[in-house]
């Protein structure tokens, strides 16, 4: 079942009053969206434990008041911020919570002096991003957008063959991507398509270049849709050309290890666990120096939110997780090989929401 944002108002006011805050100011855009429906990207939601407030510039007041309609409107007039303390005052806030890992030191700064001038006794306390506690489990329908953004990328990837020709450069590739995909029902990309041949794809995160795609050498392709404002992440790496023994061997690797990540990741383990699996399989390998990033983020309105599968993460993993799973191995001056699905876990179990084939990489 769909979350109603009274339901997720009423779960983040139980946080809130876990750390004993009167109110929280909620900047972070998906968060916004989350709780109040809002998709406008600027001003605050401002929530105390029995009112909604939502304030926005002129460019945005009718937008509020279409998508947010159970949150009170304040209009921030040329830029000023009396809102704030006149809405601090009435509702009698002592301790306003704000999301310390969003908002810049100079905002900060600004909100301290706003409240300074004001002259009301608030204690201003750091809250990481309590609602980004809350999207980690995702609802039916989120998961449904999820799944709908997974099979864009996946049509995307079936079309490759008719999408790549002869000369096609790195950057023409990852137009012809974004194209597809937006023609197929994504809004904006969630990030920049990557498309990568040769030694480029050993860059994690490389950049498209005006380079051709050269046959006989790894292209490596990472990308994602959005449907209703939810992500999708996906990478394949293929090789253009005849087959090779080098491209085989690493490919096979990093393919089994995601496998048996795949196989073997159930609730209850933590994201530190998780990513241990996939990362002993390369590390006997040889290989262990060369896959230096996570085994995975979570995926959802934001392409990387929590939970963490990383040699460090604590997260612990439960039913209604969205997040990727995408081991890599990366030689410097030959290329990379990454393989990457998105994926939910259910039932105890890993369900992939990304579903192109894998198996034979060879175009």
């Amino acid at each position: 079942m769909s979350q109603s944002n009274g339901q997720r108002l009423a779960l983040l006011r139980k946080l809130m009053a876990e750390n004993e805050l009167d109110g929280l100011l909620v900047s972070k855009p998906e968060n916004q969206y989350y709780l109040s429906g809002f998709s406008g990207g600027e001003g605050h939601l401002f929530i105390t434990p029995t009112q909604s407030f939502i304030a926005v510039d002129f460019r945005y007041y009718e937008q509020a008041e279409n998508e947010s309609p159970d949150y009170t409107l304040c209009k921030i007039i040329n830029g000023r911020s009396l809102w704030l303390p006149e809405l601090l005052s009435s509702e009698s806030i002592r301790r306003l919570g704000f999301e310390s890992s969003f908002i810049t030191f100079e905002q900060y700064s600004k909100l301290k002096n706003t409240l300074s001038k004001s002259g009301l006794n608030v204690l201003l306390v750091e809250t990481a991003d309590l609602a980004g506690k809350l999207r980690k489990i995702k609802s039916e329908n989120e998961i449904d957008c999820i799944k709908q953004a997974s099979a864009i990328g996946d049509a995307a990837f079936s079309a490759l063959p008719s999408l790549l020709t002869p000369g096609m450069t790195e950057r023409e590739l990852a137009w012809e991507l974004e194209k597809f995909m937006k023609s197929h029902g994504s809004q904006s990309m969630p990030f920049e398509v990557i498309a990568a041949t040769g030694a480029n794809s050993a860059l994690p995160h490389a950049q498209t270049r005006p380079e051709a795609v050269a046959d006989g050498q790894p292209l490596l392709m990472d990308y994602g849709a959005k449907v209703s404002w939810y992500a999708s992440d996906m990478t394949r790496t293929v090789l253009p050309g005849k087959p090779n023994s080098q491209f085989k061997r690493i490919y096979d690797i990093v393919l089994a290890a995601q496998q048996k990540a795949i196989d073997q990741i159930h609730s209850g383990m933590t994201g530190q666990e998780a990513d241990a699996i996939a990362r002993e399989v390369i590390g006997k390998a040889g290989y262990g120096a060369n896959f230096g990033h996570s085994l995975g983020h979570g995926v959802g309105l934001e392409v990387h939110e929590e939970p963490h599968l990383s040699p460090r993460s604590t997260d612990i993993l439960e039913n209604g997780m969205v997040f990727s799973i995408e081991p890599g191995i990366y030689l410097p001056g030959w290329g990379g090989i990454r393989i990457e699905d998105t994926c939910m876990l259910k039932n105890g179990k890993i369900e992939l929401l990304s579903k192109s084939d894998k198996q034979n990489p060879y175009i």
